[in-house]
């Protein structure tokens, strides 16, 4: 899995005036916790943090103060108009503990073409060594029924990792596609078509 190493500094002033201010310099609020430890405030960049979000469960050494913790994010707040991250929570993890983490699910194969995928659960809860938290999972469709669905229990897990979600979870189901077609009520267009009657001559 990915290891990302970035360079922070411990933060000195909170709220949300300094908060402003660590954004408007290109830096972003986060917090370093985990382990019984006091937690820690630092400031991180902003675009390098935003890379490495971009892979799923990253693990991020982050270097402050002289020292470094191995962290995993666990929350990351984003403005929902611009984007831009507000505020990140780090978890700090040890090499070789383990940890409970979402994995994304993706699909492989070619399904029965008369169904319509539905990703009901985009991922799965697995508890696995931090230090090899896999970016995603396979699960194999390949000849997989219309009106059939596969669950969290289907998906066979890399070595190490123990499935955390129910096993009963459904992670896609294959639709059966309609083949009923409208039929278009002929009565009412033709009533609708009909040219108005002659009003009555009057005497």
């Amino acid at each position: 899995m990915a290891e990302i190493s970035i360079n922070g500094t411990t933060r000195t002033n909170f709220g949300k005036g300094a908060s402003r201010r660590d954004r408007k310099a290109g830096l972003v609020p986060a917090v370093i916790y985990g382990h019984g430890a006091e937690p820690q405030h630092v400031s991180l960049p902003a675009r390098e943090m935003g890379v490495a979000l971009k892979t799923s469960n990253v693990l991020l050494d982050i270097n402050f103060d002289g020292k470094v913790e191995l962290t995993l994010p666990k929350s990351v707040t984003k403005n929902p108009l611009t984007g831009i991250l507000e505020h990140i929570d780090l978890l700090v993890v040890r090499r070789g503990e383990k940890v409970t983490v979402e994995v994304p699910i993706h699909t492989t194969g070619e399904h029965d073409r008369d169904g319509i995928l539905e990703h009901v659960n985009n991922s799965i809860e697995v508890e696995v060594e931090a230090t090899s938290i896999p970016s995603f999972i396979e699960l194999s469709i390949q000849g997989m029924a219309a009106n059939t669905s596969k669950y969290a229990g289907d998906v066979v897990l890399p070595a190490g990792t123990k499935l955390v979600s129910d096993p009963q979870m459904i992670v896609v189901h294959l639709s059966e596609k309609s083949t009923a077609s409208e039929e278009t009520p002929v009565a009412a267009v033709e009533t609708a078509a009909a040219p108005a009657a002659p009003a009555a001559e009057a005497k």
